[in-house]
């Protein structure tokens, strides 16, 4: 895959950033996410536009052919503003469609949601298995399943892609309403489309995508943290000052650069294929979730009462937080994954 200059990657941020700005403000995260599906189609074909529906698809089928780098960037500005589209999941569907399926994909003519199963289900949830060219049994908690028309689903030594209409599509009641999640049952039919050799990079990406999610997360919150401290008053002089608060504010600059460190080290790493790619991710996989927890967590103990209220973001922010930390395994799954990596090169 191709990486862009710094001049480039910088102009490809400004574009992005200048269209969440206009389309993905508080209010509209607000309004998609009290929608019934979650999503602005209106949104994503914009977002298609640009070229972040094929990101990471490569060139010839479409796509923009772009690295895990200038991925987890684009993912730290969509963290930032809350995205409430399948920005993700498409990523993470590039990396184990081909052919047709992967220049609609590209063009933002078709949505893809991907169920890890078998020994790549990290959650341990879903029950999913492979009988022929049929699939059957579960595979929960699927993020935009409800709104994609392909299912991806990984088994332990196979890829297979799934017609929604050839599978039953239950969505679930979630505690982040910015990123819908949905059961998926099949009971049909279900095409073949690779072995288990794209999966370990699907995976991958799939960590290192949400970890420069969760990253950009982190530094919004704490920037608005930090900008509250310093316009909010109490006796006579701004709460920032009090060293309790300062205190708390480098504990959470310190929690975003180091998310954004771990982020992007692993994405780098997938890029360049590092020798130490798999601890990279592992680290990042819970380094970044934690950090995204604490930040968010923090930050509503500096505003006060004010952001518990709905009407405040911040809440947001925790709901996105809280939810990513589980959304491939937890914190505990990775933390054991990365002492493996290490030990294993020692």
């Amino acid at each position: 895959m191709a990486e862009l200059t710094v001049e480039e990657c910088a102009a490809l941020l400004d574009s992005v950033r200048r269209l969440l700005a206009d389309r993905c403000a508080e209010s509209d995260v607000r309004r998609i996410m009290e929608s019934e599906s979650g999503h602005d189609a209106a949104l994503w074909r914009a977002l298609a536009d640009l070229g972040m529906a094929g990101l990471t698809v490569p060139e010839e089928h479409g796509g923009a052919g772009l690295s895990a780098i200038e991925l987890g960037l684009v993912m730290e500005a969509a963290g930032a503003a809350l995205l409430p589209a399948p920005l993700l999941s498409t990523a993470v569907a590039a990396a184990l469609l081909d052919g047709e399926r992967l220049a609609a994909l590209a063009g933002g003519n078709s949505i893809a949601a991907v169920a890890f199963a078998g020994s790549h289900d990290w959650t341990g949830r879903s029950d999913v298995r492979a009988e022929g060219d049929r699939l059957s049994g579960t595979a929960r908690f699927v993020p935009d399943a409800a709104i994609a028309d392909t299912i991806v689903v990984t088994l332990d030594d196979a890829v297979f892609a799934v017609a929604r209409t050839d599978a039953t599509i239950t969505s679930l009641p979630v505690f982040d309403r910015t990123r819908r999640m949905a059961d998926v049952s099949f009971h049909g039919p279900a095409t073949r489309i690779g072995d288990g050799a794209r999966i370990a990079g699907a995976h991958a990406l799939a960590l290192a995508g949400l970890a420069g999610e969760q990253a950009g997360g982190a530094r919004r919150i704490m920037e608005m943290a930090v900008d509250y401290a310093r316009e909010r008053h109490q006796f006579g002089r701004a709460i920032g000052s009090f060293q309790a608060v300062k205190h708390m504010a480098a504990d959470l600059l310190l929690e975003s650069e180091s998310a954004t460190s771990a982020a992007r080290d692993a994405a780098r790493q997938i890029a360049q294929g590092g020798a130490t790619q798999d601890a990279a991710v592992s680290l990042a996989a819970f380094a970044c979730g934690d950090a995204f927890v604490r930040c968010a967590s923090d930050a509503i103990q500096m505003h006060g009462g004010i952001a518990f209220t709905w009407e405040h973001p911040a809440h947001l922010y925790l709901r996105r937080a809280r939810s990513g930390a589980q959304l491939y395994g937890d914190g505990n799954h990775w933390r054991e994954r990365y002492v493996r990596a290490l030990e294993a090169r020692a």
